[in-house]
């Protein structure tokens, strides 16, 4: 939670805002107290805060899964304290739903971030035909909650066929905040050149491919294009090596949303195997700062089915070098205008929607919800 950069956390404190804003709730948020790497604003928390501490501060992969397993029963513990209506529940750490499900009854919104231990086997850190996947993927959905927050249609279908039962369900998109600021000022890597800037920024960690983004490096002309690199995740180490020996590309540490409106084109990527599992959020940031998206992914994810119309797909099952060859061949500054124009409407359409979510997340009081 914030101050903290995570996508996560900065979602929770933009639906805080609002409802403490809009409708004078008293919000109450209960967070684990570590920090994470993210590309967000550096807000400061509103409401009631009351953090939980981690079992385990470092960076080991398994002892991390762990201690995040204890940690979503020690979150759920203090809320269990603390809470004085309806728990919206995310899912960070991993299987906190599994928690809430069993020590929460009946009176508990899941918020589908991300899925697990679907995520578990996606990673392949275990078999889905392992008996202790299946008796975790039990134990996960076996008490559903009262509704369904999902980052997007197809994915809530996921997650209804996980509980097997139809829930009340509110879809809102992760990224598309409402207070949002852009900067005037041109950052130093924005050249007046004529050149398309493209960008990937934020993780690049095991459900993204590394591959479209290595032949991207390989391939762009840089005397048409500029590439900016703002990466880290489990995959970020070796393509920042890759990118090290080539021209026309700026490495940086991060780029704030406040200025993702400098980039034309977002490059995002999603792993076929993590679709539904993960949503990726810079989709949605990048679209709403007015850029448009080349994304490598699947057709039945969620950041194509909503973001499209301001978009170009590249099949991750597919040829990737036949594929971006042909799509850096025909890109022009005028196709790239055309999509940022589409990329207005699209964004708008989704400010709306997350509005109307919030709106239906303010009227949850713990009793069936109808929408």
């Amino acid at each position: 939670y914030p101050p903290n950069p995570g996508i996560t956390g900065e979602s929770a404190w933009d639906l805080a805002h609002y409802l403490i804003e809009k409708h004078g709730f008293e919000v109450r948020v209960v967070h684990v107290e570590r920090s994470d790497l993210g590309g967000g604003q550096l807000r400061q928390p509103v409401g009631k805060t009351f953090a939980v501490s981690t079992l385990y501060k470092g960076k080991n992969g398994i002892l991390k899964l762990v201690a995040g397993f204890f940690d979503g029963f020690f979150l759920i513990l203090k809320t269990l304290r603390v809470r004085k209506g309806v728990v919206i529940c995310l899912t960070s750490p991993p299987l906190l739903p599994l928690w809430a499900g069993w020590l929460l009854g009946k009176r508990w919104v899941l918020w589908s971030m991300d899925l697990f231990p679907e995520g578990f086997a996606a990673d392949g850190l275990i078999k889905t035909n392992s008996p202790v996947y299946g008796l975790v993927h039990w134990l996960s959905y076996r008490r559903p909650p009262i509704a369904l927050i999902a980052l997007g249609p197809n994915q809530a279908l996921q997650v209804q066929q996980n509980y097997g039962q139809k829930l009340p369900t509110i879809v809102l998109p992760c990224g598309v905040l409402l207070n949002q600021p852009r900067d005037a000022a041109q950052p130093d890597w924005r050249k007046n050149d004529g050149k398309i800037y493209f960008g990937y920024c934020g993780n690049l960690g095991d459900a993204h491919s590394a591959d479209f983004l290595r032949l991207f490096i390989q391939h762009f002309d840089s005397e048409r294009h500029h590439l900016v690199l703002a990466i880290y995740g489990t995959k970020a180490s070796e393509v920042l090596l890759l990118a090290e020996k080539r021209a026309g590309i700026s490495i940086l540490k991060n780029v704030p949303r406040s200025q993702l409106h400098f980039i034309d084109v977002h490059l995002v990527s999603l792993l076929t195997k993590w679709t539904h599992i993960a949503v990726p959020s810079k989709a949605m940031s990048s679209i709403c700062a007015g850029g448009a998206m080349l994304f490598c992914g699947s057709q039945e994810a969620d950041t194509w089915v909503l973001l499209q119309e301001a978009s170009w797909l590249v099949e991750e099952q597919g040829d990737l070098k036949t594929q971006l060859l042909l799509f850096l061949k025909q890109i022009t500054p005028q196709a790239v205008e055309q999509k940022k124009a589409s990329a207005q409407e699209v964004a708008q359409r989704l400010r709306t929607q997350v509005v109307a979510a919030y709106e239906a997340i303010a009227q949850l009081d713990g009793s069936p919800l109808n929408v």
